[in-house]
């Protein structure tokens, strides 16, 4: 299936809503949550698309509740045991884009082992976005070069996404959001300057394959300026 879309990145909002709606504690919501991703993994490497990035928590996330949390993680760390295996066998490579030195030592060590261990798979790029928030990285990629006391005049933008916690991969063409709200959360700022957005109602747990679908089909009906007028892309051989 020829998308072409090379990276999508997606905010997973309204897993609280969803178990409120039911009448579930909202870490079942984060539950239900889990599986969506990981269907939605599947599903666009199904679709030959190389890059997937899933904002799991932000860096404000730590005003949540501390069981809900504590609960988060809990989560996460189950998620990491039951599919590790699978993930290195369908040839998954993770990435985290984030500071997690905040997190539990013992849930650090088994994220830096996922990366480790899935390291050589190239079916699809999966990046986690765990303690991130777009603000926190351009602050971070600032301190790495300013580390390294170069002359400001050669700092440009090649130089500044190398030192992103993104630079492996390429800005995503298609963000979408889950939940119905419109803003992006503090989500890979720097990236999306040119990155359609797809905003849904759909609560993430409810996302599946014909949802992902509908964005992917919304995405085809854009066209992509890069600053050109409409004529200039017409006109543009590719």
């Amino acid at each position: 299936m020829k998308t072409g879309i090379e990276h999508i990145a997606i905010i997973m909002d309204g897993n609280g809503r969803w178990a409120k709606k039911r009448g579930l504690p909202r870490l079942k919501g984060h539950d239900m949550g889990a599986r969506a991703a990981r269907n939605t993994v599947d599903a666009v490497k199904d679709r030959g698309i190389p890059y997937l990035t899933l904002y799991a928590f932000s860096s404000e996330n730590w005003n949540r509740p501390d069981e809900e949390i504590k609960g988060l993680f809990r989560l996460l760390e189950g998620f990491i045991d039951n599919e590790l295996s699978r993930l290195k066998d369908s040839g998954v490579c993770i990435h985290v884009i984030g500071d997690i030195t905040r997190f539990p030592s013992l849930l650090q060590d088994k994220i830096n082992m996922t990366i480790n261990e899935t390291s050589h798979n190239d079916g699809i790029h999966l990046s986690i976005a765990l303690n991130y928030g777009g603000r926190d990285e351009i602050l971070r990629a600032i301190r790495r070069i300013t580390n390294k006391s170069l002359d400001p005049e050669t700092i440009d933008e090649d130089l500044f996404h190398a030192h992103l916690d993104t630079h492996f991969m390429p800005d995503p063409d298609l963000l979408i959001r889950t939940g119905g709200e419109w803003r992006i959360s503090n989500f890979l700022l720097w990236q999306i300057a040119y990155t359609e957005i797809y905003f849904t109602d759909i609560l993430w747990p409810d996302f599946d394959e014909k949802a992902l679908d509908d964005a992917i089909a919304w995405f085809s009906t854009r066209q992509r300026r890069f600053g050109m007028t409409g004529e200039q892309v017409e006109g543009k051989t590719v």
